[in-house]
């Protein structure tokens, strides 16, 4: 490597954390990352490193979620949090355009939220994974979304490796965790003894800028060896699993089962795991106007296949059923978004099993219908 290349890789002592929060504000960055509110850790805006949710773990079951103090004063401790960086990226709810009359002529004026830089601080490879399903979905094919499309452009990811999964996550089954390979600009392994600090690796020109300008040591051999431990260690902690062998024909031979209404009686239909999940992606399109007539507006806001309005078309809605609308989900998920985007729907973050209030798990609910497909198979042979 010649002299004037800057640094792939480095290392930065814990109390020098907030040398990366000033080398990205230098940069014009607006850093995101894990903090605490109400009694969970949130995403939102960080002005300096002690902002950070440190000291604290979350505590993850099917319907159940709690933060609780840790004794180490870990840093990254959070595993998915209750936000996706989707909000970000693709925003809850856009204004899209505004139509007012003035002497009887229409003026249309564009309102979308102006373009920010921003640095995303603590990015889990599962998140990161679901970010890259984005892409393809938003930048990748003939029709491309300008606001993400925008968003995404400005945005510097910060990962970090994750070396505690959740109780909820599966990330290790999707292929998606628990370590980054790829996809970042900075990924962070952060490691605890002897001392407190962070291996850093550059995975673009922009994470190279960035590191080289932080007080960073060359990695030791003993810095890697403790990142590779944190990895194994990390995959042997994994308490949910799901079998992906086979599982979009699985998903697609029980389109007509009755195991749809049993999980039907439990859900809600309220819609949190498909608020929570990081690559659900439905919108519903609304328009308004003031009481005068004078301006309309048209917006953008998240909708969910789970709403009964969402498959409305002339005549009703296509899926009455809260069975139906659980099938289309989990479907849609694990089967034909393979068909529409060639890769999986379902990242393995655990979100939807955390958040969802009756405690469905979809890791549970996939290997029972995937046990029903094979025990069928199983009858038909005999």
């Amino acid at each position: 490597m010649r002299a004037s290349s800057p640094p792939r890789e480095g290392v930065l002592p814990r109390s020098r954390l907030s040398a990366l929060f000033q080398a990205l504000q230098e940069w014009g960055y607006e850093i995101i990352g894990p903090q605490i509110r109400d009694q969970a850790i949130v995403y939102d805006v960080l002005d300096r490193a002690e902002d950070l949710a440190a000291g604290y773990r979350e505590e993850h079951a099917p319907g159940r979620y709690r933060l609780t103090p840790r004794a180490q004063q870990k840093v990254f401790a959070s595993t998915a949090s209750i936000h996706a960086w989707k909000r970000f990226l693709y925003p809850p709810e856009i204004k899209l355009y505004q139509i007012s009359l003035n002497s009887s002529q229409a003026q249309i004026e564009s309102l979308a939220t102006p373009v920010r830089k921003r640095a995303f601080l603590g990015v889990r490879p599962c998140d990161l994974h679901a970010i890259a399903v984005q892409d393809r979905i938003f930048t990748g094919g003939v029709y491309r979304d300008p606001y993400y499309e925008a968003n995404r452009a400005a945005t510097l990811l910060i990962a970090v490796n994750c070396d505690e999964p959740g109780a909820t996550c599966f990330c290790g089954s999707m292929g998606s965790g628990p370590s980054a390979t790829h996809g970042f600009d900075l990924l962070l392994t952060e490691i605890l003894e002897p001392e407190h600090r962070f291996l850093i690796e550059s995975g673009s020109a922009a994470g190279e800028a960035i590191l080289s300008r932080l007080p960073v040591t060359p990695p030791q051999e003993e810095d890697r060896t403790a990142a590779q431990d944190l990895h194994r260690q990390a995959c042997q902690k994994f308490q949910r699993f799901v079998d992906t062998n086979e599982l979009r024909e699985l998903m697609y031979a029980q389109a007509e089962s009755e195991h749809w209404e049993k999980v039907a009686r439990r859900c809600f239909a309220c819609a949190n795991c498909t608020q929570v999940c990081p690559t659900c992606f439905c919108v519903n399109f609304e328009d308004s106007s003031d009481v005068s007539g004078a301006t309309a507006q048209r917006w953008r806001r998240w909708d969910s296949c789970f709403h009964l309005s969402f498959s409305y078309i002339h005549g009703g809605s296509v899926r009455t059923s809260v069975g139906a609308r659980y099938r289309q989900w989990i479907t849609h998920k694990l089967a034909s978004w393979w068909d529409q985007f060639g890769t999986s729907g379902c990242v393995g973050c655990g979100r939807c099993v955390t958040w969802c209030p009756a405690a469905i798990d979809i890791t549970a609910e996939a290997k029972a219908l995937g046990t029903l497909t094979r025990s069928e198979r199983a009858h038909a042979s005999t």
